[in-house]
């Protein structure tokens, strides 16, 4: 089961390497933004691509008889370019832009020096030039605080900070990882969720643990190892009995799983290996999501490949999970197992839920989703946006009450574009941080209700889950079309709207049902969900 996690991660080297530069005459020599250097499409290179190399120098060090980059000198080449690269490329100040010139992004700053600093170390490189920008990059780092709550960036700037102090012998961000780290455990809720943006995702969970681990390793306290406990116990939960992690339920839709920290934390914490050893079963019957896209392949399969270099050989054998009730009243989060079925369902995105019977998923619904015509213009209701719905509780009963939110459905167009470029390249490259946080408001948080109201309620009988939807309007010839999806998700998430097997399922239409109502007349839809 090991092998496989370094057999799905060496899979995806072909692809990195597509997206690099590897001509030594190239002025773009090292750049993995291949919408950059090869099509000529955008304008500046994203920084976060440089976090590609890590995957590479890790390719370069695992010693499995099929893997043909083991040692091999060219990628070796190929890593150092990348650093030199992600040097040349950054700002005086040692930040890195990603979606947008002068954008001084964190996170891709972040991404990228870690893997700089992890790949000149393992490789064993040796350029005073590159540790020059590495202390840059993260003086930058220590003194920035982006807009919006993401604590797995947190986690990744301490870890920044502890690594580069050890490579330079220096205590130097010494105050700058207190106060970051502190910062983590303020964002830790007493549920053992850590914030990102409106709530709690499971996914980027288990990257703030595999950060918080290798911390812990480095430099081991005892209110650090509590913090990772109570993590590694919440994120358990969500690993579901197909092997698949987390989805549209969690507050950033994501499909993510990070195995490394589980690894890590396994070896003095045993119940932390289950988790992986349930989302190998997983792997193993192709339940894992596809993140095989040109900005976002470089997080797994980096973090895959050092499960393996610290898979732990002596596991704990898997003991079923007991039934009961899983009730997260902070994160809105219920999770309910009972006679063979796990009900996974988020309160706080009306009632977005996943139903699993034995070992297959049987059901997967985002709420529902409405085409309004306004004028000339068609807008989307659903009934997935973060809000504080109306919820009752009750031990075989739920019922969530609440407004349909418009979807935000913000596309770039040459204009708009124009503007943010103008923008940037003035007074927008003095304050990125505001330039991101209307970013952020305008694509990302916050809901604006839309004139619908719905009532759903999940119920548990004779063995089984079903559903009873009722949604009201006193306006049904503006709905062009109503439907219910498995994987519907409308926020702008990086990490989000990967594929999936569970998102096969197929679309619930209820138009024609729609089309018949008369205005003030509610739609009513039942559904009886176990097999």
């Amino acid at each position: 089961m090991r092998d496989r996690f370094a057999s799905e991660a060496l899979a995806q080297i072909p692809k990195i390497l597509t997206l690099l530069d590897r001509n030594p005459h190239s002025p773009t020599y090292g750049c993995f933004d291949r919408n950059f250097w090869h099509y000529k499409i955008i304008d500046f290179p994203s920084g976060m691509a440089q976090e590609f190399i890590l995957p590479l120098a890790l390719a370069y060090q695992t010693p499995l008889q099929d893997n043909p980059f083991y040692q091999q000198p060219s990628l070796k080449q190929w890593v150092a370019a990348g650093i030199h690269y992600a040097a040349q490329s950054a700002h005086a100040d040692g930040s890195c832009d990603d979606y947008f010139p002068f954008e001084r992004a964190g996170g891709a700053a972040a991404f990228s020096l870690l893997a700089c600093i992890e790949s000149y170390t393992r490789l064993g490189l040796s350029n005073s030039g590159f540790l020059n920008f590495f202390a840059t990059r993260a003086d930058w780092l220590a003194h920035h605080q982006e807009s919006g709550r993401l604590t797995n960036h947190q986690a990744l700037i301490v870890l920044c900070l502890e690594r580069l102090s050890r490579l330079l012998n220096t205590d130097r961000w010494d105050r700058a990882k207190a106060l970051r780290l502190e910062q983590v455990f303020d964002w830790q809720n007493s549920e053992g969720w850590f914030q990102e943006y409106e709530g709690c995702d499971p996914g980027y969970q288990t990257l703030t643990i595999s950060c918080l681990a290798q911390i812990y390793q480095l430099n081991p306290t005892e209110r650090l190892k509590t913090a990772l406990i109570r993590a590694v116990e919440l994120a358990a939960q969500f690993i579901h009995p197909d092997g698949s992690f987390g989805g549209e339920y969690t507050s950033r839709n994501t499909y993510n799983f990070f195995p490394h920290g589980f690894e890590v934390v396994g070896r003095w914490f045993p119940p932390a290996l289950a988790v992986n050893d349930r989302f190998l079963q997983g792997l193993s019957s192709g339940r894992a999501p596809c993140y095989a896209d040109d900005h976002i392949i470089g997080h797994h399969t980096w973090n895959y490949l050092l499960a393996w270099q610290d898979f732990v050989i002596d596991r704990p054998p898997l003991v079923p999970r007991p039934d009961g009730r899983v009730w997260l009243p902070q994160a809105r989060l219920l999770i309910d197992r009972r006679q063979g079925t796990e009900l996974y369902v988020s309160l706080n995105k009306g009632g977005v839920f996943k139903l699993f019977q034995a070992d297959r998923l049987v059901a997967s619904d985002t709420q529902f989703s409405l085409q309004v015509r306004q004028g000339k213009r068609l807008r989307n209701a659903v009934g997935h946006l973060v809000s504080q719905y109306g919820i009752e509780l009750q031990d075989d009963e739920l019922v969530i009450r609440g407004s349909l939110g418009w979807a935000k459905q913000k596309q770039m167009t040459p204009v708009n574009l124009m503007i943010l470029r103008l923008v940037m390249l003035t007074i927008g490259r003095f304050y990125p941080n505001l330039i991101r946080k209307l970013l952020q408001k305008m694509l990302i948080v916050g809901k604006q209700d839309a004139p619908f109201q719905f009532v759903r309620r999940l119920y548990y009988s004779d063995g089984g889950w079903g559903v009873e939807d009722e949604l009201r309007s006193l306006d049904w010839q503006s709905v062009v079309a109503a439907g219910i999806g498995a994987d519907q998700t409308s926020i702008y998430v990086v990490m989000s709207r990967t594929f999936q097997v569970g998102q096969l399922q197929p679309w619930l239409d209820l138009t024609d049902q729609v089309k018949r109502l008369d205005p003030g007349v509610p739609l009513r839809i039942q559904r009886w969900l176990s097999e």
